[in-house]
C-alpha cells in the first residue's frame, strides 16, 4: 500500500521567479477548473484535513502553493519525498480582465518553464467530464510537456455519480482514475499511481 505519511505547507509564490529553489525533489503539479475539488483532493491525498485551504469562492486562490510530502510504500517501508504544487484554478470567476491576463501568464510561464515538474495532475469534475475548457487544457498539456513529464487525468467527485453515470464515464474513459475526496474512494489508487510515476522516472534520471 502506498500513502502520503507526511505533508506540510512550504511556501506560496505569485510566479515562477518566486518559486523555491529545488534541485533534488520531483514535483507533482495539480491543476483544475475552479470548483473541481482540487483542495479537497490534496487534503484527502495527504490525510490532512486543513493542509490546503478549501474556499467557498471558486477561483479565489491566486498563488502557487508548495507542499512538501513524503510517500511511503508500506510493504517495504521505503519513503519517497516529493513536492506537491497546488496551482491556481482556471476558468476563474469575478476577476478583472487585467488581473486574469497577468494570472494566466504567470500560470503558463510556470507550467512551461518549471523543469522540476514530473507529473501534471489534471483534475476534472466527474459530473462534467467533457467541458471545452478541460479539453483545451488537456490538449495544451500534451503539447507542452517535456520528455519525462506525464499528464495524469483524474476525475473528482465520483460520489456524485450514480452507477449508470459511473459506468458511462468508465466506458468513455477506460482505465480512468475516479476519486471521491469526501468518501476517500480512489485516493489510495491515486497515491500508488503517483508513486509509481515518480519512482519510475528516478530510475536512471536525476534532476
Amino acid at each position: 500500500m502506498i500513502e502520503v505519511v507526511e505533508a506540510h505547507f512550504e511556501t506560496s509564490a505569485a510566479n515562477i521567479s518566486q518559486s523555491p529553489e529545488n534541485d533534488t525533489v520531483n514535483e507533482v503539479a495539480f491543476m483544475a477548473r475552479s470548483n473541481a475539488g482540487k483542495s479537497s483532493l490534496l487534503n484527502a491525498l495527504c490525510n490532512h484535513k486543513n493542509l490546503a485551504k478549501v474556499s467557498a469562492t471558486p477561483g479565489k486562490t491566486r498563488l502557487i502553493n508548495y507542499f512538501d510530502a513524503t510517500f511511503m510504500d508500506r510493504e517495504n517501508r521505503e519513503k519517497y519525498p516529493a513536492k506537491l504544487v497546488d496551482l491556481p484554478g482556471f476558468g476563474y470567476a469575478k476577476v478583472s480582465k487585467s488581473l486574469k491576463s497577468d494570472w494566466e501568464k504567470n500560470l503558463t510561464d510556470f507550467i512551461t518553464q518549471r523543469e522540476q515538474i514530473r507529473v501534471f495532475v489534471h483534475l476534472v469534475d466527474a459530473r462534467h467530464p467533457d467541458l471545452p475548457i478541460d479539453r483545451s487544457v488537456a490538449e495544451y498539456l500534451e503539447q507542452i510537456r517535456r520528455p519525462g513529464q506525464t499528464v495524469l487525468r483524474v476525475f473528482t467527485k465520483g460520489d456524485k455519480l450514480n452507477q449508470k453515470e459511473l459506468g458511462a464515464l468508465l466506458r468513455d474513459y477506460p482505465g480512468a482514475l475516479v476519486v471521491s475526496s469526501s468518501k476517500k474512494r480512489g485516493i489510495s489508487k491515486l497515491a500508488t499511481r503517483l508513486y509509481d510515476l515518480l519512482t519510475e522516472y528516478d530510475d536512471g534520471h536525476t534532476l
